[in-house]
């Protein structure tokens, strides 16, 4: 498994004394680090009332399911106020984040909102990396997942999120990268 939170990476303008600390939750991994089937689990957090409401006025989300607590208790399927899937799905990445300053975010896949989540619940994160594969010449493609749980193991969403990652030594890479760019050129016509 790689190992979180040990690498230090200078920044200009730190003492070096200061540059050779490991730098919290700011990994230095490069495409050969990660390792299929690894897996981390976040600390737990719970979702407040107040940051519930903030969120849903910055993206302007005020459906009654999650805005509006009379009509989600009196009218609404669930008895009670929704957090907002977007917030759940943000919540949930940030909490496995490890902000890898060798990887880049591609996108995302197979995002499923599976249990609701209320208001004073508290969920965490589990992340695996599924697959890598090489992407071009410089950089591989990673597939990770994020399975967002409630309370006590519920799963409460599950996301795919694709990332490139930079090679530490492109050499073994580099004839799959060049067969892969030819065949999406020849693709292109």
């Amino acid at each position: 498994m790689a190992q979180i939170g040990i690498h230090s990476r200078g920044l200009p303008g730190l003492p070096e004394a200061h540059a050779a600390i490991p730098v919290w939750n700011a990994e230095n991994w490069f495409f050969e680090d990660f390792e299929i089937g690894d897996k981390i689990r976040s600390i737990r957090r719970t979702i407040s009332e107040g940051e519930s409401m903030a969120f849903n006025s910055l993206v302007m989300d005020h459906h009654p399911y999650v805005s509006d607590e009379r009509f989600a208790e009196e009218e609404g399927v669930f008895g009670r106020r929704l957090v907002a899937g977007a917030f759940v799905f943000s919540l949930g990445l940030g909490l496995a984040a490890t902000n890898c300053l060798n990887s880049f975010s591609y996108g995302y896949d197979r995002l499923r909102f599976i249990k609701p989540v209320f208001i004073g619940d508290t969920i965490y994160t589990i992340r695996e990396n599924l697959s890598k594969v090489v992407h071009n010449e410089t950089m591989g493609k990673l597939r990770v997942s994020y399975s967002v749980y409630k309370g006590e193991g519920e799963l409460a969403l599950y996301a795919e999120h694709l990332l490139t990652a930079l090679y530490q030594d492109p050499s073994p890479f580099a004839a799959e990268a060049h067969a892969k760019m030819a065949e999406k050129e020849a693709a292109r016509g």
